[in-house]
């Protein structure tokens, strides 16, 4: 069920980063307009002016269609979240104070892309306490599965409501026993959702970011453009976003303690996200394919030291 959950919010993810949803981008007869040197899909409610002539002019052409007057919007190294016209409470607590942040950390390190990737890191800290819970759980789980095995067994072909009451409060004391609160398990993601979707936006909507390079990579260029134009750099970004997607959801996986069905459900769930996810690195913005590479290396050498500290702790208890 957890999988499931998350190949839903990874879909949803995927579905708002490469645009399906049209209403917050320039457009052409019905058509999205493309930045043709990077692959960008251009956005209709951006935070600042961009500097870059080639892709001023582009939004100056369209200035009809900017939510925001390209003449009334800050200069990126001006913008602070409360000049820019856009409210709500999403604008307001996630999109501009992240895109604040971004774009004050980059002036400081003198790189956005390398700002993109420390507020990853930066938010993936601010989540640890609720990621530890959240693996903690998996470990009680694990321990807890031969116990919630045996009463799936004993109540398998049980379908009135007195054995489905006390199958249910029979799985509750094996829960209360190793402290599992099925709850929990889902914070983490219920947290970093709105946070991803924040910081996604954020990226999507300062020009700033889309104009800088790192590593020989333009930040707002996809990886497919880039490929095209002859920067075979972007293959690595792409063999990187495939094996730390994979180590991050292989390694979350193997926390849970599960039966052999839905070991192979995880398995095909896996199999299923590491497609998507390779065709949608083709088209999602260097900026992004940064901050995922470096948030899913987070997770991995997150997870494994509290195994780590897990192992101890049981060492010790023995």
């Amino acid at each position: 069920m957890k999988i499931k959950k998350i190949t839903i919010l990874l879909i949803i993810s995927l579905v708002f980063t490469t645009g399906c949803g049209n209403k917050n981008y320039l457009q052409e007869n019905k058509k999205i307009i493309i930045n043709e040197e990077t692959g960008q899909s251009l956005q209709n409610n951006i935070l600042c002016k961009p500097t870059d002539k080639v892709l001023y002019e582009k939004y100056e052409k369209y200035n009809d269609q900017l939510k925001t007057k390209l003449e009334d919007l800050p200069e990126c190294s001006n913008f602070k979240p409360n000049n820019v016209k856009y409210a709500g409470l999403w604008e307001s607590i996630f999109v501009k104070p992240l895109a604040y942040l971004i774009l004050e950390l980059g002036k400081l390190v003198k790189n956005f892309g390398v700002s993109v990737m420390l507020v990853g890191c930066l938010i993936r800290l601010i989540l640890m306490p609720f990621s530890k819970k959240t693996v903690d759980q998996s470990e009680n789980m694990k321990k807890a599965s031969p116990e919630i095995q045996k009463i799936e067994k004993k109540y398998a072909n049980k379908t009135d409501s007195d054995s489905m009451m006390r199958k249910s409060q029979e799985t509750m004391l094996v829960y209360k026993k190793y402290k599992i609160n099925p709850v929990s398990g889902c914070l983490i993601a219920f947290i970093q959702l709105p946070l991803f979707f924040a910081f996604l936006q954020a990226i999507n909507r300062v020009p700033a970011i889309f104009e800088d390079n790192l590593f020989g990579m333009k930040l707002g260029m996809t990886p497919g453009v880039g490929i095209k134009n002859g920067n075979y750099l972007y293959i690595i970004l792409i063999l990187l976003t495939i094996l730390t997607t994979y180590l991050s959801f292989k390694n979350s996986m193997k926390q849970t303690g599960t039966n052999s069905e839905m070991e192979r459900q995880m398995k095909l769930s896996l199999i299923f996200m590491i497609i998507i996810i390779s065709l949608a690195s083709f088209s999602l913005p260097t900026a992004i394919a940064l901050y995922w590479v470096v948030t899913n290396a987070f997770i991995v050498i997150q997870n494994f030291i509290f195994k780590k500290i897990n192992q101890r702790k049981i060492e010790k208890r023995g």
